[in-house]
């Protein structure tokens, strides 16, 4: 839908949802990136009986096609929960309908940036690079507080009774790799043997305290001004599991966008695992988080086949999907330095 076509039901949408005498929507342009959804930025004049105030918008509407791993108001949910425990997020606003098609959502704007080689590359984000990690670990601490056992993210994935975390996950993803990869990949079938064969792997399965991982935390995700870390954005692959999971995911060479440091580029792995461990968060097993950070780079690289699938497979025309999937080498590469 071009952005003249939508403007209108975005102004009908808002004036039903903010209870409006009318709403005219300015500055609508889509922003860049994002494969598996659209992101609008946009400012609503909303008019009321008391007057009338401009709201700085985000619009996230699904695309056709594209994988969707938490429908779109569990993550709307989400966000309201995060947000109540202290979480930089954005601020959920207003839960869509049918009307613009696809599901979609609606989220107070945060401004900033989230580009990493900016944040390498920018003077003006000089201290933004030196405070960033312990921000970052600081605030994935509270984002493990928040508890996933409260109604509204009641339908949040995770593993089953007595299933840990680690097996989950591999068990989960193997098939996922099998169904897709369209030529073998030897690199990811020695990952998963190294998997099965380290300690969470085969670790007791009895009952393990379920806590919420975002799933993508990683620079990418993270808005950032002068000042470092403003928002935490893209929950949608947020589910209950191991609270490490997340902190190896940070360590994902894909994630460091061509920077040195294995903290998003920017940081070492004792700073950040300290001040995870000063804002509350569990006691750090590296051991673990190596774990997870071996599964998270041939997550990643499973990830990458599948958005390549989607348009082999003539579910998308995108071709960020297409050429994301060069991308799986880097993975392979990694994986061979990881497990060696």
């Amino acid at each position: 839908m071009a952005q003249d076509d939508l403007r209108p039901g975005i102004e009908a949408f808002l004036q039903r949802a903010a209870g409006a005498r009318s709403v005219r929507v300015d500055d609508l342009r889509r922003l860049t990136g994002g494969a598996s959804r659209e992101t609008w930025s946009l400012d609503a004049v909303v008019e009321r009986d008391d007057g009338a105030e401009t709201l700085p918008l985000i619009l996230q509407r699904d695309t056709r096609g594209a994988p969707k791993p938490v429908p779109r108001a569990l993550e709307f949910a989400l966000l309201g929960a995060a947000c109540a425990a202290g979480v930089p997020a954005p601020e959920p606003l207003f839960l869509g309908d049918a009307s613009i098609g696809g599901e979609f959502f609606i989220v107070r704007r945060v401004e900033g940036e989230t580009l990493p080689r900016r944040l390498f590359r920018d003077d003006v984000y000089a201290a933004a690079r030196a405070s960033m990690t312990p921000q970052l670990g600081a605030i994935l601490a509270r984002i493990h507080t928040v508890p996933v056992d409260q109604p509204a993210l009641a339908a949040l994935p995770g593993p089953p009774p007595a299933t840990a975390p680690a097996v989950h996950e591999v068990e989960r993803y193997e098939p996922i790799f099998r169904a897709i990869a369209p030529e073998p990949h030897p690199a990811f079938e020695l990952a998963f043997r190294w998997l099965r064969q380290a300690a969470p792997f085969r670790a007791p399965r009895d009952a393990e305290p379920r806590i919420l991982v975002h799933g993508d935390y990683r620079m990418g995700n993270v808005l950032f001004g002068p000042d470092g870390v403003r928002a935490i954005l893209d929950w949608e692959l947020a589910h209950a599991g191991d609270p490490m999971e997340d902190l190896g995911w940070m360590c994902v060479r894909s994630w460091r966008f061509g920077g040195q440091m294995p903290v998003g580029g920017i940081g070492e792995r004792d700073e950040f695992f300290a001040a995870y461990e000063a804002a509350g968060g569990a006691k750090v097993d590296p051991d673990r988080v190596r774990f997870w950070e071996v599964f998270g780079n041939l997550r990643w690289g499973i990830i990458c086949l599948s958005q390549t699938r989607t348009y082999l497979d003539r579910r998308s025309d995108s071709v960020e999907l297409a050429s994301i999937g060069r991308r799986t080498a880097e993975t392979e590469w990694e994986l061979l330095d990881l497990i060696d």
